[in-house]
């Protein structure tokens, strides 16, 4: 009997700033020459054992795809098919096959802690997935989890790094995608109810072979000192999943900031999500938050496309400050991830419906983008480099973000409290530039409503672990302000919202400076109201930003 053995590859949950690491149980398969059948199996230790008779792996082989049925799923939506599932995936990563599921069957899976490791090409075609999550043995443990073959490795001849540096110098297989940290150096040290001692000093950033690093998503900070830096091989083989339609039972626990990662976990490079589906139910007065049902992180090259999603209900626990705040809870996640994109994505609930949460979150990200979305809203907490939202249309949340390099919104309608959002609680900083470009903004998507067009707040007061910045040079062309419900006295939409209404003169001194916007260029910018565009209703914070072209 010739035994293999096949080690899942670790797992991450990422409640946002906190990452947790676990592994996932060992798999084993089993082909034996043995006049036994081919079945799945859990050990004394509960690790899954799989026996394959011969006849079966050429057979398997010969077809050149392995489905779910061929393990033992049942698919009649009652019996649990997670360890046939994980199974079939074992199996298939092994011989570098696909799996294909069957479309008209329903598989169940209830709480077990079994994580199905994808190695290889997955059809989920039509068949329907009940992911239940009542009774969870572990919530930091993926359902799926998509995974590299490559192993990653410690880089330890770097001791440092230059913002914007070009090249570092290290023998590297291929293209490798680099994950660094300082952890000597706090940033994002938040602010408000939900304040914290910040993140250590992080970067992520891809090699080739030679160790040139992509300027399209390049180095953002200076590290003068390295606690430790990881190269993570890229996988250059497409890995393409398609397909499925998942249904989430909610889980009724406690609400408090216990996130569960009951998902699809991406953390191969190069993946493609097609024609995904995924709903809840079972929502009722309470429960804890979720951790993105696609959960995308330590990758890059990564697009999910034509995709229907589900915002999570909104519930409210008492937050690091004492005070109450409702909990972020996620169907989309990206955390520590290059280039990014979603298209053509929807969601299933209306996304002006604030009783349901924003549908993404994002940390350490870069070259994120949103192409032909309709979804409830945009975010970037920890700070992203570079984002595009295009043809789309943004909910209630509308476009949060902070970060650096361009932020780039055109032929886009934007529904939310202004068209950007600085986030406060991360200092309102951007970096780098903004541009709006054909686009149409509906202040609280049409309730009276005193409208700006870049919100955020900064006392000075507070230090975030870096300078903040507001967007160097603002261009606003071809903008229709759709403000004619709007409340009285209504002086016009202003660019900037009042970021601090103490400063109302020279008297107040900020502790950490803000870098005010230099310039504001706008063309073609038109109300409903007939009223035009304003700086600020802080004339004096704003004083000295050049505001160039008509707002009408």
């Amino acid at each position: 009997m010739t035994k293999y053995r096949l080690l899942t590859s670790f797992l991450f949950a990422f409640p946002l700033a906190m990452q947790a690491q676990q592994k996932g149980p060992v798999e084993s398969v089993t082909v034996t020459t043995e006049n036994t059948r081919t079945g799945v199996y859990t050990n004394d230790k509960g690790e899954l054992q799989v026996n394959v008779v011969p006849g079966d792996v050429r057979k398997y082989k010969a077809a050149g795809v392995v489905h779910y049925g061929d393990f033992g799923a049942r698919g009649d939506g009652k019996t649990d098919d997670v360890d046939a599932i994980a199974a079939t995936h074992a199996f298939a990563n092994m011989h570098g096959l696909p799996v294909k599921a069957n479309d008209g069957a329903t598989y169940y899976m209830g709480g077990k802690e079994r994580t199905v490791v994808i190695q290889t090409d997955t059809d989920f075609g039509k068949a329907a997935f009940i992911i239940d999550d009542g009774e969870v043995e572990n919530r930091n443990a993926s359902v799926f989890t998509v995974s590299s073959g490559l192993k990653p490795f410690k880089l330890e001849t770097i001791t440092s790094l230059k913002r914007n540096q070009k090249k570092i110098e290290a023998s590297l297989p291929g293209p490798c995608l680099i994950t660094v940290t300082n952890s000597n150096v706090k940033q994002y040290i938040r602010f408000g109810l939900n304040q914290n001692n910040g993140s250590s000093q992080t970067d992520i950033f891809v090699v080739d072979k030679n160790g040139r690093v992509d300027m399209k998503a390049p180095i953002i900070w200076d590290f003068d000192q390295i606690t430790d830096i990881t190269a993570l091989p890229i996988d250059e083989k497409p890995l393409k999943i398609t397909g499925g339609r998942f249904t989430t039972i909610a889980n009724r626990a406690e609400s408090k900031y216990t996130y569960y990662n009951r998902n699809i976990a991406i953390r191969r490079s190069n993946v493609l999500v097609e024609g995904i589906e995924h709903r809840i139910t079972g929502e009722g007065d309470h429960g804890a938050p979720y951790g993105g049902f696609i959960n995308i992180g330590d990758c890059s090259y990564v697009t999910v496309k034509n995709a229907v999603l589900t915002g999570h209900k909104t519930y409210s626990t008492i937050g690091t400050a004492g005070k109450p705040v409702t909990m972020g809870t996620y169907d989309l996640l990206a955390n520590r991830a290059l280039n990014v994109s979603f298209v053509n994505c929807s969601q299933t609930n209306d996304i002006n419906d604030n009783t349901y949460w924003g549908i993404l979150g994002s940390n350490f990200c870069k070259n994120l983008l949103y192409d032909h979305c309709t979804l409830s809203r945009f975010d970037a907490h920890q700070g992203v480099a570079n984002a595009t939202i295009r043809n789309s249309t943004l909910g209630h949340m509308g476009i949060n973000a902070i970060g650096s390099g361009l932020l780039l919104i055109e032929n886009s309608t934007i529904r939310g409290r202004s068209i950007v959002n600085l986030r406060p609680d991360y200092g309102s900083t951007w970096q780098g530039e903004v541009v709006i470009r054909n686009c149409v903004f509906v202040p609280m998507n049409g309730k009276p409503a005193n409208a700006s067009l870049v919100s955020g707040s900064y006392s000075g007061q507070h230090d975030f672990g870096y300078t903040c910045y507001m967007p160097e040079k603002i261009t606003i062309e071809n903008l229709r302000i759709d403000d004619a419900a709007h409340p009285e006295n209504y002086q016009g939409p202003a660019i900037f919202a009042n970021f601090n209404p103490e400063m109302t003169d020279g008297a107040y001194q900020e502790k950490y400076p803000y870098v005010k916007t230099k310039s504001v260029v706008m063309r073609n910018v038109t109300t409903a109201s007939g009223k035009a565009v304003r700086v600020s209703d802080n004339a004096f914070m704003f004083k000295d930003v050049k505001v160039n072209g008509d707002g009408k």
